[in-house]
This record gives structure tokens, sequence and C-alpha cells, in this order.
């Protein structure tokens, strides 16, 4: 029986306030994240996690796209985000070695640095606008549930 043929069934109330505030959460978290940030003179959110992955990837270096899909971005959002990096000098573009037609994002050691001057912003900000609400709930079961919502098909 497939998901459209299955009787469907109301929310209750718990799951009527649980599906809106996840939309609301979806919402405003980044922003207000973001708005922390450079509130305190760091890097806006985008930039911020562009950094933070090229800063985990094998030689600090991804292909655009990857790291497009990383930081959930179009292709053309992210070489828009890498553009302004560059123009700072804290990224940079190469072409792909084993594919002439494609392109890498770099991170640069001054993007490194500045990817860790900003750490102690993003850190508090994430702290005290999400992490902060979970106390006493099982954080390790929590994620788990969001995991599977974000790999469901």
């Amino acid at each position: 029986m497939s998901a459209a043929s299955k009787p469907l069934r109301p929310l209750d109330a718990e799951e009527e306030a649980l599906v809106r505030s996840l939309g609301r959460i979806m919402h405003v978290l980044p922003r207000a994240i973001d708005a922390d940030m450079v509130g305190d003179h760091q890097l806006p959110l985008t930039e911020y996690t562009a950094l933070m992955h090229l800063s985990e990837a094998p030689e600090r270096r991804m292909r655009m796209s990857d790291l497009a899909s990383a930081c959930q971005l179009s292709l053309s959002g992210m070489t828009r985000t890498i553009a302004r990096l560059e123009t700072q000098g804290l990224a940079e573009r190469v072409k792909c070695a084993e594919d002439a037609r494609g392109w890498n994002a770099v991170l640069t050691d001054a993007g490194l640095t500045r990817l860790q001057e900003s750490w102690p912003s993003h850190l508090a900000s994430v702290r005290r606008r999400f992490l902060d609400h979970f106390e006493g709930i099982d954080l390790v079961q929590l994620a788990r549930a969001f995991q599977r919502v974000g790999t469901a098909d």
C-alpha cells in the first residue's frame, strides 16, 4: 500500500505544534545565527559554513558542486559565496586536476585563521539559540530522529 493510498489521519495538537515549530526553526534559526555572527563582526553564516566544510575536507579542498551540496546551496549560490571569500583571500577556486571542466574550492591559510576566529561566535550563538533549549531531552535520540527525517525519500 503506497503512502498516497493510506487513509489520512489528521494531526493531533502535539503533532501540529511540532510541525509548525519545525517550520519556524528552519526559517528563524539560520537568520538569527547569521545576525549574531555579523553583529560580532565575524563571518556571515553562509561563508562560515563553506569554510567549515573546506576545513574538514582532504587537503582543505572540495569540488564546487560537492561543497554546494554540503552547504545546502545551489551551485550558483556557492559560486557567489566562494567569490566573496576569494576577494578576502579566504578561499580560492582552482581547476580540478582530474576533470578539466570542474572547479575546486580551496581553503587558504588566511581562511582557516578567519574560520578559527569566527568559531567562538558561531558556537555561542548555536548554544544560545538552539542547544540550550534542549535541556533534559535525549540529544542522541533527537539527532537520530533528525537524521531519519533528513535521509527519508
